[in-house]
């Protein structure tokens, strides 16, 4: 009989809707998607910058958190736009999914958001959602729009440090959330209405090879959204609406459940502290962002190398 893996609790680290929850002004987004325009707050992308920062994004209000090791918040932007996955450069500037505008360039010092790399060609990106550097400094990205089971649309492109962008895999259902393995020669890939995360190889110059399939199936809540990994190349997956981080072996086996002490809606996370062994993940539900102490440091990443 299958064993579940062992359960490790999570604890409040900040609440951001204690501070920062809007409900005078309705968000087109939230509204959009949830039919709930009034919700306060929807938290993504969490990313340390070189200082030791947290950062998260507020898809439903355009709005980007700065939060201090000692859990201080600050609102350091705030824009029009539907800010969803951030990824800082190694040179210190941030780098925003934003579902609306496509990649757009964030300046941490003044909090300026320009565009960065907002089309595909001449046409629009049909709504970004999540992002990666590999160590040479190209980024990854999805561009999940409304995709789905039935309307295969979505897309991964890489934007190579040359500034230029290629199609690493169409036809996806959803793609969201993201991660390259320890040798950089495997994307994996959360397709959230599949419910599933996708494998794909890649070719020594970074760019597409021609297997593509399923690593790891998930049951249950809504599917993958954001993805991290640690210093074993152990993969975790936030499975939202499940109210849990995953964290399988490379190769897909189910080694621990990092389970949420609020509610289901676990977006997305990443790996902080002074070891680099503390996981910090936004649990968008209640605005709270949510810490667990692992085993195993999360793997060192392009910004901090």
């Amino acid at each position: 009989m299958f064993a579940p893996p062992p359960v490790i609790e999570t604890k409040v680290f900040v609440d951001i809707n204690a501070g920062f929850g809007i409900t005078d002004s309705p968000s087109e987004w939230a509204g959009l998607l949830f039919g709930r325009p009034d919700t306060p707050s929807f938290l993504e992308g969490p990313s340390f910058d070189r200082d030791g920062n947290l950062w998260l994004v507020d898809v439903a209000r355009g709005r980007l958190f700065r939060v201090t090791p000692d859990g201080d918040v600050t609102v350091a932007a705030d824009y029009e736009g539907e800010p969803n996955g951030l990824a800082f450069h190694r040179d210190g500037h941030g780098l925003i999914a934003d579902h609306y505008h496509g990649i757009m360039h964030l300046d941490p010092e003044s909090g300026r958001v320009e565009p960065y790399c907002v089309r595909n060609g001449n046409e629009r990106f049909l709504g970004t959602n999540d992002l990666t550097f590999a160590s040479n400094g190209d980024l990854y990205f999805t561009d999940q729009g409304t995709s789905d089971l039935i309307d295969r649309s979505g897309r991964v492109f890489r934007l190579r440090a040359d500034g230029t962008l290629d199609l690493v895999c169409g036809e996806l259902p959803s793609p969201n959330g993201l991660v390259l393995s320890a040798d950089e020669r495997i994307l994996f890939v959360g397709l959230t209405r599949d419910n599933a995360v996708w494998r794909m190889r890649l070719r020594d110059d970074g760019a597409p090879a021609d297997q593509v399939g399923r690593l790891i199936r998930l049951s249950g809540g809504t599917g993958p959204d954001g993805m991290a990994a640690d210093a074993d190349g152990n993969i975790l997956v936030c499975h939202v609406g499940f109210g849990t981080v995953w964290i399988f072996s490379p190769t897909g086996a189910p080694l621990f459940q990092v389970k949420s002490c609020k509610g289901p809606a676990i977006t997305n996370c990443a790996y902080g502290g002074p070891d680099n062994r503390t996981l910090y993940i936004t649990e968008s539900s209640s605005g709270c962002v949510l810490t667990a102490d692992l085993p195993v440091a999360g793997r060192p990443l392009y910004s901090h190398m």
